[in-house]
């Protein structure tokens, strides 16, 4: 009887050792063509599908994110919503539209002379590649530009901010040249602002709803209808349009004609060409904080001539005095768009400028 038993013990042994042998074969194959690494999947709870795998999981479990697509989220025991919403603001800038090579386009001078960085000149330092300044036309980029989130219930808080690029008919599009950008916050009302190194920020008058939507929520502050906080936030184009004031060329948040002058002349006298420290040198080439026109160009008769006809034509400047202070921009609070460091290596150019030109005299 022992032997019998013994037997079947050996027989049932044997048995369960194929049976695992089989299973673990099988897991390999279908693991061979999609995996999952660090999951914990229990049963209980309910499901999901993703990439054409069911996960189940429970409720209740300390959420340490594992895995995310372009949908889904997947952690211990949670499975969450992809939380990113999509904007598409519309935008123009008063200095590339001052003489615009194209009705209704803002000119792209400084990527078609390969002059805008592949790094941002804001505090997030956000890359795109070279190859995203080769399109042409109405979606050739004009420059970088600067997008705030702001608190619904308190519009000097930031909740959140970022680089993006700024085609020629407006569009405001993620670093890729092309797509809407994409916001990793929930869906909610927010202010949103829109920013440029040398120009004058705006900010939506009101909170709007932005929702999780495969069509982004676009806010066009090209269009007069669009409301804005404060007053004359925005110039009026001869078109009708609206678009960002031009000449804060020095980014203290105020066209002001000395102190951007002061900027201009920053830039012309420490040309590394310009030996002579002259400030009549016509030839500073590049990517300049003091380019009021974004040509790729800055010259002080043009800079400061446009400086001072802004000034004087700015509608609360009832006086038309050159000398007018309270052309400031409209946000309740400054965009963080440059950091401190970037701030205290502009005030040392501008010492040094300032220097030559005392030495000069």
């Amino acid at each position: 009887m022992k032997s019998k038993i013994h037997e079947y013990q050996n027989k049932y042994l044997k048995m369960r050792k194929n049976i695992i042998t089989i299973f673990i074969i099988a897991i390999s194959s279908v693991l061979q063509g999609q995996s999952i690494e660090k999951f914990s999947i229990d049963s209980g709870g309910a499901s999901a599908t993703a990439g054409g795998i069911q996960i189940l999981y429970t409720i209740g479990e300390v959420n340490v994110q594992e895995y995310s697509n372009a949908s889904l989220s997947v952690s211990e025991g949670f499975i969450n919503a992809d939380l990113k919403i999509r904007i598409n603001p519309k935008m123009f800038l008063q200095g590339p539209m001052l003489s615009p090579a194209n009705a209704g386009l803002m000119n792209d001078n400084l990527r078609a002379a390969g002059y805008i960085p592949t790094t941002s000149p804001y505090t997030d330092a956000a890359t795109c590649t070279a190859a995203v300044f080769n399109a042409t036309g109405d979606n050739a980029i004009v420059d970088w530009v600067w997008v705030e989130l702001r608190d619904k219930n308190n519009n000097t808080s930031v909740i959140l901010s970022q680089s993006a690029l700024l085609q020629r008919d407006g569009d405001v599009v993620s670093t890729d040249g092309v797509s809407f950008i994409n916001l990793n916050v929930s869906a909610d009302d927010y202010y949103v602002v829109v920013n440029h190194k040398n120009h004058l920020g705006i900010m939506t008058e009101t909170p709007v709803l932005i929702t999780k939507n495969s069509t982004p929520t676009i806010i066009d502050f090209t269009d007069v209808a669009t409301g804005t906080y404060g007053t004359h936030a925005q110039v009026t184009l001869s078109s009708g349009d609206m678009a960002l004031w031009a000449g804060d060329v020095n980014g203290d948040g105020l066209v002001n004609y000395s102190a951007d002058v002061n900027r201009v002349s920053t830039d012309i006298i420490l040309f590394p060409a310009n030996t002579e420290f002259s400030t009549s040198y016509d030839f500073v080439d590049g990517y300049f904080q003091s380019d009021v026109f974004l040509d790729g160009n800055v010259s002080f008769s043009n800079e400061t001539n446009q400086l001072q006809l802004s000034v004087l034509l700015y509608p609360l400047n009832t006086s038309f005095s050159s000398q007018y202070n309270l052309f400031l921009e409209q946000l309740p609070s400054p965009s963080a768009m440059r950091s401190s460091l970037q701030l205290s290596r502009e005030q040392v150019r501008l010492d040094q400028a300032l220097e030559i030109l005392i030495n000069l005299n």
